[in-house]
């Protein structure tokens, strides 16, 4: 595994295949998705995993807004590297994300309680009784959970996203398909 976060990469074709898939899950389940707003990070891999998702869904796949405030986690010196990279650098430093991956901040980047206050902010902006489809980073999407979900933040913070599954989130509410 290496740590993106912020970095611009491009989708690769597994995950075009997996970004299709689940648009035509979500084209099953909400149809031609009628008054409902799609939202994406402005990260290219977000923005292409969107308009893959709603060219499945027999949408014109430019319609639909960014918002800054889900661009990915920022894993700042951390980006870029693998695992067996950072642990062969600074093992201790590496293995200790682990005590408290809530509130663990590597140099130069944020935290998951960092990310937190920008994401409570766009949930926050959003209309009540709207709903919204997101591409978003797995970083973004443990934020949100902890957000709506009431988890305990060492939960929130490990969980990890099935990149090949849709996730209805709502206060206090979650399904998968």
């Amino acid at each position: 595994m290496r740590f993106q976060g912020q970095r611009d990469i491009p989708l690769n074709d597994f995950g075009r295949s997996q970004a299709k898939h689940n648009g035509e899950k979500l084209f099953d389940k909400i149809g031609k998705a009628e008054g409902i707003e799609f939202i994406s990070s402005p990260l290219s891999r977000t923005r292409e995993t969107m308009e893959i998702i709603r060219s499945a869904m027999g949408l014109p796949i430019e319609q639909y807004s960014m918002d800054d405030r889900l661009i990915e986690i920022s894993y700042g010196d951390f980006e870029g590297k693998t695992k067996p990279e950072l642990k062969s650098a600074n093992r201790g430093l590496f293995l200790s994300r682990k005590d408290d991956a809530w509130n663990f901040r590597p140099s130069n980047g944020e935290s998951q309680a960092d990310t937190l206050i920008r994401i409570a902010d766009w949930y926050g902006s959003l209309e009540d009784g709207k709903t919204y489809v997101v591409t978003a980073h797995g970083a973004v999407g443990r934020v949100l959970r902890y957000h709506l979900l009431d988890l305990d933040q060492q939960e929130a913070a490990t969980f990890v996203f099935p990149q090949d599954e849709v996730f209805e989130i709502t206060k206090g509410s979650e399904n998968r398909f």
